[in-house]
């Protein structure tokens, strides 16, 4: 079996864990009779899924490929054939599927740090009441009105776009658009469309709030899901590496564009975005404290470790799922409705393992574009991430 053909099977086998659980292909954007293969084909037996995955693993040493390209292939085989393992009835023991699909082994997170998080949220939004009561009343004073979304959504879109585009080169076609949906596990999601288009669904069951929105713009459109499809699809895939027009659920892909996603305002506006943000909410007529704001979110990022525990407590240890929504609101301070929809994401078949990959995303490319010491070091790394198909394991030992 040559490269071209190792490939060619990889991506037949990624597609067809579609046909056992929809939407487990977040993306494919190549060969469009691959995906005619699949759709018309009886719906694959899971076993034979595993055995396809480790014989294409086995033939990875056989074929002409570049490390980095052998790495990614294979990493991703060892999550698809844990998927499959899982969709055959395996008994697979949630740490150690998390480790197959994200290759990153997972830990209860540091009940002094969620401490330490408390306290300084109490100093930023200091006066009577507990501090869950009074973080609650400002996230209810923060919520954008319903009939001013679009307006922010497409104000931010637009003001990060042009920053991007000033440090990072997208094509001229390159297009976001955005839409309002509900009845959803998640507050947003990316849809990349090949070609360089994407659509944002926005979840209107969440109450969007100002303090999160520019995040969220940055996360799923620029500089993050939406501009990383735009980069590979243009550098990598644009060169032969056509493993790249798939994104699948539960891979360490996912891991990876989360971690960069979750860093993305953070990599093109930086220090101050509560006042870049607070202008252009100015400009819609808007009031935000954005000093305040940025302040709580970095007390509150301290407790970004909750929700796996949550998972661990759900799904390793085996808690009731009022233990588990008893457990949000206590440390990470939600209200029980905000409770009660984390718990709808960790519950459900397909994405119950993913919130590692914010968690562990986050936390593995921080330490890795830390090592930036300029802005311009970082601007450059986070460029790496954007075009290259690193792998969880090779920042580890980078």
């Amino acid at each position: 079996m040559d490269a071209a053909s190792l490939v060619r099977e990889y991506l037949l086998l990624g597609l067809s864990f579609d046909r056992l659980e929809d939407g487990f292909v977040d993306a494919y954007t190549g060969d469009p009779e691959l995906r005619r293969i699949t759709e018309n084909a009886p719906a694959p037996e899971p076993r034979e899924l595993v055995r396809r995955a480790q014989t294409l693993r086995a033939e990875l040493g056989n074929v002409d490929l570049t490390p980095d390209r052998m790495t990614f292939l294979d990493v991703h085989l060892r999550a698809l054939e844990c998927s499959a393992r899982k969709f055959a009835g395996e008994n697979i023991g949630f740490v150690d599927e998390v480790d197959a699909y994200f290759d990153v082994r997972i830990a209860p997170g540091d009940q002094d740090q969620y401490l330490q998080a408390h306290r300084k949220m109490d100093e930023v939004l200091a006066g009577p009441g507990s501090l869950s009561e009074r973080l609650i009343a400002h996230r209810r004073a923060d919520v954008i009105p319903a009939d001013r979304l679009q307006d922010c959504v497409e104000a931010f879109s637009s003001a990060l776009r042009d920053r991007v585009r000033a440090e990072y080169t997208l094509p001229d076609t390159e297009k976001v658009t955005y839409e309002v949906v509900g009845d959803k596990p998640w507050s947003g999601f990316n849809y990349y469309l090949g070609n360089f288009q994407s659509t944002v669904a926005i979840n209107s069951d969440i109450e969007q709030q100002m303090a999160n929105l520019p995040h969220l713009i940055a996360h799923e459109s620029y500089p993050g899901h939406h501009t990383e499809h735009c980069r590979k699809e243009t550098g990598l895939v644009g060169a032969g590496q056509l493993e790249q027009t798939l994104f699948l659920v539960n891979t360490p892909q996912c891991l990876m564009a989360e971690g960069l996603a979750d860093h993305a305002l953070g990599a093109i506006v930086g220090e101050g975005w509560g006042a870049w943000a607070q202008e252009i909410y100015a400009d819609l007529g808007l009031r935000f404290e954005g000093e305040k704001a940025e302040r709580l979110s970095s007390a509150s990022s301290q407790l970004l470790g909750v929700r796996q525990d949550a998972a661990l407590l759900l799904h390793d240890q085996h808690k009731s799922e009022d233990d588990v929504a008893a457990y949000l609101e206590r440390w990470s301070l939600a209200s029980p409705q905000r409770a009660r929809h984390s718990l709808r994401f960790l519950s459900s078949p397909l994405w119950r393992a993913y919130i590692s990959t914010y968690v562990e995303g986050y936390t593995l490319l921080a330490g890795w574009l830390d090592q930036g010491t300029t802005v311009s070091d970082r601007a450059q790394l986070f460029g790496r991430l954007l075009d290259e198909p690193l792998t969880p394991g090779a920042l580890r030992v980078s």
